[in-house]
């Protein structure tokens, strides 16, 4: 049961807090201290919230509201998590040890901007159209709807749970539909505090439910359930395929952001100091811990020693330390055994030839000696054969490799499982984007790294992922196309049917 000593969090199910018989323990990455309690979801919890889900889609309190409605409710939403920032950042800090300056910019900053965002998109988006055809055979009214799936499952993983939360939550309510969202059971507190904000401002019971538990059995029974309708998950690839498997069962929409290795070409026209920061950036964000992160970095073999260098010298200005001060960079990783898989893949490339350019191991100082820390690493000597270079390490860790040729370099880049993003880095914009259409991603940025928008797509090739998400288009995921068809035919004799069936004998 729940300790006395520190605050006890429960799950939210049709409206109410809900408590189970167990509960995990939440510590912050960077003391390994424990920060505050999560009830430990159940099977039984997750169908009690399915269930919870159907009957508020059924009753039509949220999917009977007009779009107007939908919008207004989801922008007071987006404006409280504004005014309740500094409760949403602590909330992100103290479970999942991103830097202030981080959880203010992008886990919190931008979840306010896009759930405001899919609030527009809940008053804009064309729900209703029709469509003209032909007056032959007969004439005829065709009119293309999109109505919500139902009831959308939306499986979150621990490095940015509310914004990627967001992701799913916000066009599952702006098309009408019903939402229970699975929990991390390392990051449950932001968005746990976004049901209860959803609520307050007028979400009604049943519509947002959120459940905790193991991902083998609650995300599983999730995934499988004959209730819910769509299924959207953000995690690795491995999970994805079970993921899918699952859902097959019942055919349900699935949409899947997964793993990824992004590969960041520096061309030999490149402005090394703006590509070099760039580059840093792209790997190093959140301590590498974001999928789309640039981790794979190749250069021309003239300057690979030059780059090398910089990018040495320019990671050790990084300040690694305390994420609560705004002087920190990077923070720690998000627990001990994502620390060591890390150390793990480090040892095994230097075991390989590889060679560690800087960091390898664990920051000196006794405040790392608590909490889980990965000192900010650069690789070289490396093969793209290697593991290093082409499974998802998920740390601040940058695989540098050599390039002969443009073909060479975008022949590698695109030798991966993944394919989620790519960067290129260029003073000729021009070659750069033709370079960048060459790459197998679903977003190639073009001298920036982790530039999202709402109104862009964002999703993968590959085995990065099925589906996009945000974009214009975020809600044709979350609502299915139904053609109307209205004949407007009276007169027996011109009906289609007409065609098979004789004209009858006795009026």
């Amino acid at each position: 049961m729940a300790s006395t000593s520190v605050r006890h969090h429960t799950m939210f199910i049709g409206g109410e807090d809900v408590d189970s018989g167990s509960a995990y323990e939440i510590r912050h990455p960077a003391t390994d201290e424990l920060v505050c309690t999560m009830a430990k979801g159940t099977v039984a919890d997750a169908d009690r919230a399915v269930a919870s889900a159907r009957e508020a889609f059924e009753s039509g309190v949220w999917s009977g509201k007009s779009p107007a409605e939908r919008q207004e409710i989801m922008q007071r939403i987006a404006a409280r998590i504004g005014t309740d920032q500094d409760e949403f950042i602590a909330a992100e800090i103290s479970c999942n040890g991103a830097t202030v300056r981080q959880a203010a910019g992008f886990h919190v900053g931008m979840a306010g901007v896009h759930f405001d965002y899919f609030a527009q998109l809940a008053g804009s988006y064309e729900f209703e159209r029709t469509i003209e055809t032909d007056p032959v055979p007969t004439a005829s009214t065709n009119t293309i709807r999109r109505e919500p799936v139902g009831v959308c499952a939306a499986i979150v993983p621990w490095n940015f749970p509310l914004i990627l939360g967001t992701w799913k939550i916000g066009p599952a309510l702006a098309a009408g539909n019903s939402v229970v969202v699975k929990v991390d059971e390392k990051t449950p507190l932001s968005l746990l505090k976004l049901a209860h904000v959803a609520h307050e401002e007028g979400v009604p019971a049943g519509v947002f439910n959120l459940v905790s538990g193991d991902g083998p059995e609650v995300g599983a029974r999730l995934a499988s359930h004959p209730d819910v309708d769509k299924v959207a998950f953000t995690g690795s690839t491995a999970v994805g395929r079970e993921i899918m498997r699952l859902a097959s069962g019942t055919v349900k929409k699935v949409t899947l952001e997964l793993g990824g290795k992004g590969p960041s070409i520096i061309l030999d026209d490149a402005d090394l100091d703006f590509a070099v920061d760039g580059v840093i950036f792209g790997c190093m964000l959140f301590s590498g811990q974001m999928c789309e992160s640039g981790t794979r970095l190749l250069v021309p073999a003239e300057l690979h020693d030059d780059i090398v260098a910089r990018l040495v010298a320019r990671v050790a200005d990084l300040n690694v330390g305390d994420p609560n001060e705004l002087a920190t960079d990077l923070g720690p990783v998000i627990s001990r055994r994502q620390r060591d898989r890390i150390l793990a893949y480090i040892d095994g490339a230097r075991a390989e030839g590889a060679t560690i350019a800087c960091g390898g191991g664990i920051p000196e100082g006794e405040e790392f000696q608590r909490g889980h820390w990965i000192a900010p690493t650069i690789i070289t000597d490396i093969t793209n054969d290697m593991p290093i270079a082409r499974e998802e390490v998920f740390g601040p860790v940058l695989s540098v490799l050599s390039y002969s040729s443009l073909d060479e370099a975008v022949a590698i880049a695109n030798d991966t499982e993944y394919g989620l993003s790519a960067g290129v880095w260029s003073r000729d914009t021009d070659r750069a984007a033709e370079v960048g259409r060459r790459l197998r991603a679903g977003t190639t940025w073009v001298n920036t790294w982790h530039a999202v928008d709402p109104r862009l797509p964002f999703g993968g090739y590959k085995q990065s992922g099925l589906g996009r998400e945000i974009g214009l288009g975020a809600l044709d995921e979350y609502t299915e196309a139904k053609h109307l068809h209205v004949d407007h035919t009276t007169d027996l004799g011109l009906a289609t049917f007409a065609l098979v069936l004789s004209t009858p004998r006795h009026g």
